[in-house]
C-alpha cells in the first residue's frame, strides 16, 4: 500500500497571515461594493462580482484547509479560523463540513463518498453535491441576514455583491475541485484527473484545486503551496 507523499506543511504565521488576508480582502471588498452607488451600464460592476465570487471561494478554500490542519500548525487557531471561514461562507458549519470531507478523501469515487455523484451528469451531480451540504438553518440564516441587511444596504447591491458571488462560488468550487476532476474512471491510487500545468490559470480557477492529484497524494499541503506538488 502506498502513502501519501509528505505534506509541505506551513511555517506559522504564513499560513495564518495568508488565510486572514483572504478573510480581510473578502469583507473589506464587500462592505466597498455594499456602499457603492453604480450604473449597470459601468463593465466594472461584474468584474467587482466575479472578484468578489474569487474571495467567497477562497473562503471555503480556507476552511477546506483547515479541516487537514494546514492553516496553522495551532490547533486551535486552526479550528477558529476554519470556523470563521465556513460561517462568512454562507453559514456552512466547519463541524459538519469536517466530517464529509474526510469521508470524502478516504473513501473517493465510491459510493461512500458524500461528493461523488456516479451518473457524471452535471446538473445532477451539482444538485447532489449542493444538498449534501446545504441545511434548512442556514437558508433560514441567510434570509434572516438578508432582510437585516437590507435596511441599511440597496437591494441592488446585496444581491450582485453578497448574494450573486456566493451562488457562482459554489459552481467555481464544484466544476473545478469536484466535477472535472472525478468525472469518468481514473486508473490511479487516488481516481482523480488533474489540469495541466499552468500555475496562473491553477490558481485563477480554483486556488490550485484543479491540480486535485496532487491535492489527494498530499492533502496536507496548503492551497498556496499545492503548485509545488505538481
Amino acid at each position: 500500500m502506498s502513502l501519501p507523499r509528505p505534506a509541505s506543511r506551513p511555517i506559522d504565521p504564513v499560513g495564518t497571515m495568508i488565510a486572514l488576508l483572504i478573510i480581510g480582502l473578502w469583507a473589506v471588498s464587500l462592505i466597498l461594493l455594499l456602499y457603492w452607488e453604480f450604473e449597470f451600464t459601468n463593465p466594472l460592476v461584474y468584474v467587482g462580482v466575479l472578484f468578489q465570487m474569487h474571495l467567497y471561494t477562497g473562503l471555503f478554500i480556507t476552511a477546506h484547509d483547515a479541516m487537514h490542519g494546514s492553516v496553522s500548525r495551532h490547533a486551535t487557531v486552526n479550528k477558529v479560523i476554519g470556523w470563521i471561514a465556513a460561517i462568512l461562507f454562507s453559514y456552512n458549519f466547519y463541524n459538519r463540513l469536517l466530517p464529509k470531507h474526510h469521508e470524502h478523501h478516504r473513501f473517493v469515487a465510491t459510493g461512500s463518498d458524500p461528493d461523488y455523484h456516479s451518473s457524471d451528469h452535471f446538473w445532477k451531480w451539482y444538485w447532489s453535491f449542493i444538498t449534501t451540504y446545504l441545511s434548512p438553518l442556514q437558508l433560514v440564516l441567510m434570509g434572516a441576514t438578508f432582510w437585516l441587511l437590507q435596511v441599511f444596504f440597496p437591494i441592488e447591491n446585496l444581491v450582485l455583491f453578497w448574494m450573486l458571488p456566493a451562488i457562482m462560488s459554489t459552481f467555481q468550487l464544484f466544476y473545478f475541485g469536484t466535477y472535472l476532476p472525478h468525472r469518468g474512471e481514473h486508473h490511479n491510487k487516488h481516481k482523480s484527473g488533474t489540469l495541466a500545468k499552468n500555475h496562473f490559470w491553477a490558481f485563477l480557477s480554483c486556488y490550485f484545486f484543479g491540480y486535485h492529484f496532487e491535492h489527494h497524494d498530499s492533502p496536507g499541503t496548503p492551497w498556496w503551496q499545492l503548485w509545488r506538488m505538481k
